[in-house]
């Protein structure tokens, strides 16, 4: 008995690893200290401020990997993961440093495993994100065929004094949406029961009102707004920004509001993507509970002092970046009133 009679290919593990280690390469700066490989990734902190904070995050893609076993497409995940915790430490001013990912699956394919690391590095350049290591575990027997799990950690940085925590936002202050691509990478499970289980609707269709098929609209990638929000984080005018995730807007805006600050947020000041119309109406499903659940077409809001309103404005049309003004602080217990 060998150990690739029990289902694990070392020989297609080695092969994969070592494009792994090629695609990691790319994405390494000078802090990086050692190859893809070691038991830990190395990377120096030499030369970052003396009041430097690591910023961190985990997550995962969640069951929008299902839409892409189905579709057998595989180069767009990694990018979604690197993009989500990218955001999340954003929201407090923390550039990106290193991230590093975990893969299991039952039997690993070599192509596959390249479709995926290949997102996640081209995802991590794109934003000088060195990708420092990770974990690819072959489990057979744990996972159906043809399918994995995925999930990556980042760690940034942010000076101790630029924290952005939503402290200072008060009463008058204006809230900005910026677009999203689609449902991101939350919400898949209502999604699939809706479209998928209930009515059966083929991933190759292009529903009425679409433009592209349904699997191409729910594999959409998950935006990320470093490159929007950076500017404006280095003239120090944002006082808070929300990351949409599981909970919508209706539960990650208090997130970062201080005692006393509310978020009063204007249905219709911005324009839905038609798929969440179309779990909606499809699935029966109710207003608060698609508000609670999915982006609804903003991925970042942005909490605004009125006086620095225009340059916020100016520096994201500079940037092509579309947003809406879609509400504003009012006194109150932190939450979302909806208007």
């Amino acid at each position: 008995m060998r150990y690739r009679d029990a289902g694990v290919d070392i020989d297609a593990a080695s092969k994969a690893k070592s494009r792994i280690k090629q695609l990691a390469r790319s994405t390494f700066s000078a802090r990086v200290l050692r190859e893809v490989g070691a038991f830990g990734g190395f990377f120096s902190l030499q030369g970052l401020p003396r009041d430097a904070v690591l910023v961190s995050s985990v997550d995962g893609v969640g069951t929008k990997l299902k839409i892409a076993f189905a579709l057998n497409r595989h180069n767009t995940v990694g990018a979604d993961l690197v993009n989500h915790c990218v955001n999340d430490i954003a929201v407090h001013g923390a550039a990106p440093l290193f991230f590093l990912d975990y893969l299991a699956t039952g039997r690993l394919l070599p192509k596959v495993v390249t479709e995926i690391v290949s997102g996640l590095a081209t995802a991590c350049r794109k934003v000088g994100c060195s990708l420092v290591g990770g974990e690819t575990a072959e489990m057979p027997g744990f996972y159906p065929a043809g399918e994995y799990d995925l999930a990556g950690c980042i760690v940034g940085w942010v000076r101790k004094g630029k924290i952005i925590d939503g402290c200072g936002i008060r009463s008058g202050d204006v809230i900005l949406g910026l677009p999203s691509l689609g449902l991101h990478t939350n919400g898949y499970s209502l999604a699939r029961k809706v479209l998928l289980e209930q009515e059966k609707i083929p991933l190759t269709k292009i529903p009425a009102g679409f433009r592209h098929p349904l699997g191409e609209v729910l594999l959409a990638p998950h935006r990320c707004y470093w490159q929007a929000v950076k500017p404006l984080l280095d003239r120090e005018l944002l006082k808070g920004l929300v990351h949409i995730t599981g909970g919508g807007i209706t539960d990650n805006t208090p997130r970062i509001l201080p005692a006393g600050s509310r978020a009063e947020v204007r249905l219709g000041s911005w324009p839905v993507p038609p798929i969440f119309d179309l779990i909606a109406r499809r699935g029966n499903v109710p207003h608060d509970d698609m508000l609670r659940t999915f982006n609804m077409g903003l991925g970042m809001l942005l909490i605004v002092s009125p006086r620095n309103l225009p340059d916020v404005s100016s520096t994201l049309k500079k940037c092509h970046e579309k947003f809406w003004a879609i509400g504003r602080i009012i006194p109150g217990r932190p939450g979302v009133k909806y208007s």
